[in-house]
């Protein structure tokens, strides 16, 4: 299993990123798909037609979303951390995504950098 550790800067404040990544009607915007999202904790989700989805376990307003994973057979949670802090740029995201299994590392990387924050990246362009 590896970890997934990135860092993007957004050009939108932490606010706008936040509603970009927990509410439904803005995910499906940026996205393209319809999604299931509750910015609460304990709430599941799914997002991209069901090939993300997972549970809210942390949210932090404007600051901080860690989720919970589904995906395959596992034997540790997969962990997805985004931190969002205020920046010159707008807004600084960290990401640490852990238990990614080995054979698929190459393919959620690719999956964060171009569908996920690209598509968030463009969106507030």
């Amino acid at each position: 299993m590896k970890t997934i550790r990135q860092h993007h800067f957004i050009n939108a404040t932490p606010e706008e990123v936040f509603s970009a990544i927990t509410n439904p009607f803005t995910i499906e915007l940026w996205s393209g798909y319809p999604a299931e999202m509750d910015a609460r904790e304990g709430t599941e989700f799914s997002i991209f037609e069901g090939d993300i989805v997972g549970k809210n376990l942390k949210i932090t307003e404007n600051k901080q979303v860690v989720q919970e994973w589904y995906f395959g057979e596992r034997q540790e949670e997969s962990i997805v951390t985004i931190e969002l802090k205020p920046h010159q740029l707008g807004t600084k995201v960290t990401l640490e995504h852990t238990n990614v299994p080995d054979d698929e590392l190459d393919d959620f990387q690719e999956g964060w950098k171009v569908y996920y924050w690209g598509a968030i990246k463009a969106f507030f362009k």
